[in-house]
Parts: structure tokens; sequence; C-alpha cells
């Protein structure tokens, strides 16, 4: 199969693939996955998730969690109803817990269940920088980053197939050498920038979040600042799939402004920090 060939193909199937528009930016993106195929098995594995590890519950670190993730998802609705979007979280099924571990870490899994780790509670260091963390991964799970990131999956593996039927034809290590360049460069070149759109994606939706929620969204920066005094070794932006601190840094502190005017159209005009 020619270049010519394999492009039509490619470009064909990305022509019929689902999309969904993000409520947040208006702009269609790449989504296989249904809520109502791909919500049911994250609940199930989150669940699975919780049963193996030890969930702190009673103390005020947890019931803080629970509190801002609430007044988080709160802000969603008011955000998403007032932009047109009434109904989009029919689906979810939001729950925040707190695991014993000292990983320094928070996620999020599509349909709003979310987790944060003992060990990023430090880091987090009071109720306003438990919010820039929440409303990060609440931006996750709002955005459909999971099931974006699932679809990018799957079209790299349907592309990498393509790639190889066109070689099939030549020597056994010329199509070695042909597929270890295809999944270099769509992992650099589209898999891990894709991952670090979102994450950028994610603290500028969470920053809008946090601010009608009534937080003061330059925390977000504050936090970043203390994520990267934590130190240790991190792989060039380029290799990441985060961005780095530092860009988080500068991107937080030019966008907690328009996340503060948003916040005062509905209302919200006092930001805890």
């Amino acid at each position: 199969m020619k270049l010519k060939q394999i492009t039509i193909v490619v470009s064909f199937f990305l022509l019929v693939v689902a999309c969904k528009t993000n409520p947040f930016t208006g702009e269609k993106n790449l989504n296989f996955y249904p809520n109502s195929q791909i919500f049911p098995a994250a609940f199930q594995q989150y669940n699975q998730i919780m049963a193996e590890n030890k969930v702190v519950t009673g103390t005020e670190d947890s019931r803080m969690i629970k509190k801002v993730g609430s007044k988080i998802a709160t802000a969603a609705e008011r955000y998403l109803d007032a932009n047109g979007y009434q109904g989009y979280l029919d689906d979810y099924k939001w729950e925040y817990n707190l695991i014993q571990d000292d990983q320094v870490n928070a996620w999020a899994m599509p349909g709003g269940k979310i987790a944060f780790y003992t060990g990023i509670m430090p880091i987090a260091k009071d109720e306003p920088g438990v919010a820039a963390i929440m409303a990060h991964e609440v931006a996750h799970a709002l955005a459909d980053h999971g099931a974006q990131r699932m679809s990018a999956a799957q079209l790299q593996q349907v592309g990498g197939a393509v790639v190889g039927a066109a070689v099939g034809s030549k020597s056994e290590s010329t199509q070695q050498i042909i597929s270890q360049a295809y999944g270099l460069g769509t992992t650099v070149g589209v898999m891990l920038p894709f991952s670090r759109g979102h994450e950028s994606e994610a603290d500028r939706i969470g920053l809008t979040l946090m601010a009608i929620a009534g937080y003061d969204p330059m925390v977000a920066a504050d936090l970043w600042r203390r994520m990267k005094a934590q130190g240790g070794q991190a792989p060039p932006e380029f290799l990441s799939t985060h961005p780095s601190s530092d860009t988080r840094i500068r991107n937080i502190e030019k966008w907690a402004p328009q996340a503060k005017a948003e916040a005062k159209k509905f209302g919200v005009t006092n930001f805890q920090s």
C-alpha cells in the first residue's frame, strides 16, 4: 500500500470516529467511548482499588477531601448549567476518597471518581491547596481525558497496523526499524504532547472551577512551587506526560486572573487563599 493510500485510509477513519464537544473549550475532541460504556467499567475499577487499599475515614483530611470535592463539583454544575450544558453531569457519580499511601499523587477516573493519597497532603498544605488539586482532577473527569487517551492509543494501534501492512514486503530487519521509528515518532511527537495538552487543559479548567467554588486560583501556582521544591530528577518536558513545573506555574499565573473574572460572573468576588 502506497503512502497516499495509507493517508486516505487513516484520514477516512479519522472522519468517521466519534467526537464529543468539550463544554469548557467548545472544541471537538476525539472520543470513541460513550459514558454508558466507559463509566461502569471505571466505577468497578475504582471500587476494586478502594477495596484493595486502606481508605482513610473520620479524619480532618478525609473530611476536607469530601468537602472540597463537593464544592468543586457544585461549581462545575453551575458553570455547565449556565453555559447550556444542563444534564451533562447526569451520569456522573462523584466520589472522593483519601488513601493511606506515601505516593505524592491524586487521580481521577471517568465519571467522577477521585482519589488522593496521604503523601500529597503535606504539599497541598491546606484547604485551598486541596482545592487546586481537586479542581484539576475534576477537570480531567469533566473533559473526558481518560476516554480521549484510550481513543488516541487505539488510533496509534490502527496506524501501526497500517504501517505494518505497508512494509510487509520488506525484509524483517527493515520492518523492525520502521515499526520502531513509528512507535517512537508517534509517542514523542503525538502521544506525549497529547497527554501534556490534557494536563494543561485540566490546569486551566481547574482554575475556573476552584475560583467559582470560592478559592483563589493563584494558590495553584504556590502548590506547584511546593511540588517543584520536592526535588527529584524529572525527564525533559518533551519526553514527559506532564508539563514541567515551571511551565505550569507560568501558565497558572497567566490564567488565574481570567479564572477570577469568570467567577465574578457567578457573583463570586471573595476568594479563600
